[in-house]
């Protein structure tokens, strides 16, 4: 099976409701992420210090040695950063979801009592604050049920939410297999939350963020001071509270780490954000498990038979009369290189289309005469497939008087003899009268004209039966 694994569809043109609690337009998802004490550092077990995200410009590893102006760099955030966001948000009554690295809590006992206190949400950031890239599935695996075992031993409880952040290509995978998550953030590639199939296990998504971030404070381009910050937010949710309001209410994640947004320069921009939210009305301040535990609500996931997942017998079997009486049709579209985005009656419809198009004159010569003529002998002895027999229907063509069956049978003849193919046309695109203008109109056509305008409606008909199937 030639088969493509990103889903470039996802919701498509048109996404699910939110309804989020209260009619709110917009879902804000305040995340904090403390990592302070698990990143790399020799007296962690690492072989080398940290050189991710601090305010040193530049910065690189040091193998081998310890970096004592990174490792002060990230003591601000536990020490200083970390109880002037907690006053921010508890003085204004926020919640919060913590990304919680699960040695950083284990070194950070006061913290993590302060955020039981806030009734924040402490989700797991992983065992270490490290780069999972190069990790074997197994290590990853053996330290995702590591944290799994830490962060409970720690919070008193094992976290229902989970971001790697610097996560591998089997992240998402490996702790969707735990079955132990009601949410998993390793993905940026949507503003509303989704179901995601993993094996057995339907697992919820919700996207996160890197570009409402503060971690642009330490990477180029990024934001220089706070106002800065300010304006990226303030714009974000402008044009996220403008959808709301027109009936199309999304989610916004805004991520935060204690040692940037901590210092005072920083915070300013994000303070300034937060009044500017608190002066609209319909916003929903939520942690990401009540996000969460609203969407399973509202948005319970439903499975359905996946065209790309099929195998080819399956497939054919579902689809080959898609293309009447014409089965090859599907036999080569099964061969494409099918993904997610063909698991739509859109996404199917171009498949089929392709190996139509690609298929030879004299191939789809034989799938136009495969078509029954309308309101023609076989319809008169209901000899139609199922399809072409409620297609006809819904033009009323198995109702016609004499008259009208009498100057169907003349137009059908008269097309056949000038074109060698009957007429077709999307019969539920139409009116019995708009059909019989449309015969009269290509009656005189040009056959080789004639021939394309009919492959494009055997398209069209396709598209129109898999939207009765799929999605």
């Amino acid at each position: 099976m030639n088969r493509y694994p990103r889903d470039f569809r996802g919701y498509g043109p048109n996404p699910p409701d939110a309804r989020w609690p209260g009619g709110a337009k917009v879902a804000i998802s305040l995340v904090l992420n403390y990592e302070e004490g698990g990143e790399n550092n020799l007296l962690h077990g690492d072989a080398q210090s940290e050189a991710f995200l601090s305010d040193i410009a530049g910065a690189q590893p040091w193998p081998g040695m310890r970096h004592w102006n990174m490792e002060s760099l990230y003591d601000y955030g536990a020490r200083a950063g970390f109880w002037r966001l907690y006053r921010l948000f508890t003085d204004r009554k926020l919640p919060i979801t913590i990304y919680g690295v699960s040695t950083a809590l284990a070194r950070n006992p006061e913290q993590v009592e302060a955020m039981k206190a806030a009734g924040w949400e402490i989700a797991s950031h992983g065992l270490k604050w490290v780069d999972h890239r190069d990790m074997a599935p197994e290590e990853e695996a053996r330290q995702i049920a590591e944290s799994f075992r830490l962060h409970e031993e720690v919070t008193g409880a094992p976290p229902l939410g989970w971001y790697t952040g610097r996560s591998s290509m089997n992240t998402v995978g490996l702790t969707a297999e735990t079955g132990r998550l009601a949410w998993i953030s390793d993905t940026y590639d949507d503003d509303l939350p989704y179901w995601l199939e993993v094996g057995n296990r339907d697992q919820l998504v919700i996207p996160y963020t890197l570009e409402a971030n503060d971690m642009r404070f330490a990477t180029a381009p990024g934001y220089v001071d706070g106002e800065q910050f300010y304006t990226y937010l303030r714009d974000t949710f402008d044009v996220l509270y403008a959808e709301g309001q027109a009936g199309r209410a999304k989610m916004f994640s805004v991520g935060l780490h204690c040692r940037l947004i901590g210092r005072p320069g920083k915070i300013a921009g994000l303070m300034r954000f937060l009044d500017h939210a608190a002066q609209h009305e319909g916003v929903w301040f939520a942690r990401r498990i009540d996000i969460a535990r609203h969407w399973a609500a509202t948005h319970p996931h439903k499975r359905f038979e996946r065209p790309s997942q099929m195998d080819r017998a399956r497939f054919v079997e579902r689809f080959g009369p898609i293309y009447e009486h014409s089965p090859w049709v599907a036999e080569r579209a099964w061969d494409l290189e099918l993904g997610p985005a063909h698991d739509s009656a859109a996404g199917l419809a171009n498949a089929l289309a392709r190996a139509f198009r690609s298929a030879s004159y004299d191939e789809r010569l034989a799938v136009l005469k495969a078509h029954p003529d309308l309101a023609g002998k076989l319809a008169a002895a209901r000899r139609l497939t199922a399809d072409s027999t409620a297609e006809q229907a819904s033009a009323a063509l198995d109702a016609l008087t004499d008259t009208e069956r009498a100057t169907f049978e003349r137009l059908n003849a008269a097309y056949t003899a000038r074109h060698g193919f009957p007429f077709i046309i999307a019969v539920r695109d139409n009116t019995k009268a708009s059909i019989l203008a449309a015969f009269e109109q290509r009656l005189s056509q040009d056959s080789a004209a004639e021939f394309a305008t009919a492959c494009a409606q055997v398209e069209r008909i396709a598209a129109l039966r898999l939207k009765d199937q799929l999605p």
